[in-house]
Order: structure tokens, then sequence, then C-alpha cells
């Protein structure tokens, strides 16, 4: 699904570090930026590259240094933006709401310190192409009628050191958030559960999604590519916008594997996600240009053949799907 994005290695004037890497999305950026000829440095707290192997042949994810650390110790990452002729940033290392849950210290540290540690490391090497991953979750600190979580109050606040940094300092950054991402990689969060049914229909597996109802569908390919798009060039001020993907319905998207996977037995339960849904892209479609689209059948389909195929190749295991 790689030919629905296309960045312009033109655009770049060197290497584009991409923390949290060995994440879906960053999985995903890699494997665009690699695909545009745009050099890449990978910045990871583990060398675990299982998700980027999903996207890109041995040999090319080999080409790109991988570099392991904690994005919350600040000389680590002002030495890796430092070292390596670093000219733009995809921040999306984070600990999600589960993690943060578990332990808030922990979230604080990598969600807030770890974002502070990126944009002092852009700041001393006069970098002036930023963006960084907020989530719909913030929306939750923003409007009462949505769950509020410590995870989105970590975003939120990062939102707003983003505003002073440009503020005092003149440092541009995109803030972008990202609604329910499904697609190859994602594998972890309640949020990802729409994914695994993909994954247990390819794998004739029956399931459950654990919850019903509206739910935003966001492929993770487009998310991944707004990001490289909004460091495409030097920006200003330090916006930040909604990345919504396709309004839908966990049902609907059930209707589209049944089509695919007869006679595999899919169903929902639980209560519908306590997060918006239909917010608009229109802004940031806006203000970035285009970075692609995925219609929802097609991003179902693209990901129910991939994980076939990986099935196929063993690079995927059906077991523990819950």
């Amino acid at each position: 699904m790689l030919d629905y994005f296309n960045a312009d290695g033109g655009d770049f004037d060197g290497p584009v570090l991409v923390t949290g890497a060995g994440g879906c999305i960053g999985a995903w950026a890699l494997a665009i930026l690699d695909k545009a000829g745009v050099p890449a440095v990978a910045f990871d707290l583990s060398d675990d590259t299982r998700r980027p192997a999903l996207h890109l042949a041995p040999e090319r994810l080999a080409a790109i240094p991988w570099l392991t650390g904690d994005i919350a110790d600040t000389d680590t990452v002002a030495r890796v933006v430092a070292d390596n002729g670093i000219r733009a940033i995809l921040h999306l290392a984070a600990l999600q709401v589960p993690f943060c849950i578990a332990d808030p210290v922990a979230g604080a540290k990598v969600n807030v310190v770890g974002t502070v540690n990126v944009f002092e490391a852009a700041r001393a090497n006069g970098i002036k192409r930023v963006t960084y991953a907020s989530s719909i979750a913030a929306h939750g600190i923003l409007h009462e009628e949505y769950q509020a979580t410590l995870y989105g109050a970590f975003k939120y606040c990062d939102e707003n050191i983003a505003a002073v940094y440009w503020q005092d300092w003149g440092l541009p950054s995109t803030g972008i958030r990202p609604g329910v991402v499904y697609g190859v990689g994602r594998d972890r969060g309640l949020t990802s559960k729409t994914t695994v049914a993909i994954l247990a229909a390819a794998a004739g597996r029956s399931y459950a999604v654990p919850f019903k109802g509206a739910v935003s569908f966001l492929h993770a390919g487009e998310i991944a590519s707004a990001f490289i798009k909004a460091v495409s060039r030097p920006r200003e001020g330090a916006p930040v916008f909604d990345c919504n993907g396709v309004a839908s319905t966990v049902e609907e998207s059930l209707d589209i594997l049944r089509d695919l996977a007869p006679g595999v037995n899919l169903g929902v339960s639980g209560d519908e996600l306590p997060f918006p849904a239909d917010l608009s892209d229109a802004p940031i479609r806006d203000y970035l240009g285009d970075y692609g689209a995925v219609p929802l059948q097609a991003g179902i389909k693209g990901t129910f053949a991939a994980f076939k195929d990986l099935l196929a190749k063993g690079q995927l295991s059906p077991d523990g799907i819950e």
C-alpha cells in the first residue's frame, strides 16, 4: 500500500530522525522515506525492528542507522541529533494510555520530558522542521464529553509546550492528533483491536472486537505520510491538527471483512469508545496539501492481503489473537 503515499526526496536537505521508529507509525514512516530516497535515522528504546521488517526488505532496513536510547535522557537525544546531521524530526516516541496508567512517572518522562528534549535538540541545532504526535486523547482534556486520561493530559501539555517554544524561541513545529490507527504493525493498545480483527480474519480465526459503534479508521501509512509532509519544508508557528481518516463504525469494517473471509465468525462486544470519531481532516489537508488518502474498503482489503502474505511467509503468527 506504499503506492498511496509519495514523499518527494527533493523536498529534504538531509537526514530525517524518526523517534519511536520501532512502533507502528514509525515503521511506516521509515518505509515511506526509504521509498522516496530520503535518508532516515531511526531512534528507539530498543533494537526491536520487527515492525519495520514487515515493510522493508532486510537489506533496506539494514541500511537505515538504528540508534537505541531513552527519549527521556536529555544528553542522549542531543547527541543523536547533533552527531547525525539531522535536518528534520518526526517525534513519535510515546507511552500510550495503559502504560501511563500503570506508571504515571514513566509516562510523564517519555511523553513530556521526551518532547522537551526533542525541542531542545532542534533549537540547539537550528532545525526548523519538527513534527510530533499528539493524540485524539487530548480531546478528553479539552471536552467534557470525552474520557480524560493521563496520556491525553501529557499530550495536551506537549501542545502547549510547543506553543511556548515558538513564542519564546521561534522554534516551529506541527502537532498532529491521530485518530484510531489501523494497518500492518498496529498490534498494541485497546484501539489496535480493529486491526487485530483483520489479522484474525486473514488467519481464519473467530474474533470479537471489544468495542462497538462509531470509530475513526486512520490508515497507519496515511498518518505516517502526514507526519513526513509536515517536515517536507520549514514551517512557522506551532499549529495542531486532528487527523481522523475515515469516520465509520466497527460494524461496517466487519461487514467488509466478512466479504473477504466468508465463514469467519466476527463480532463486537462492549461499549463505544470514549473518543471523537468524526473529526474533520479539512484543516490539516488545507495546511499540508496532499499526503495521500486511503478509502476504508481499500485500506481493509490491502491490510487483509498483507496479513495473508505475512502469515504465509511466517513473519506473523495468529497465535495470541485475543
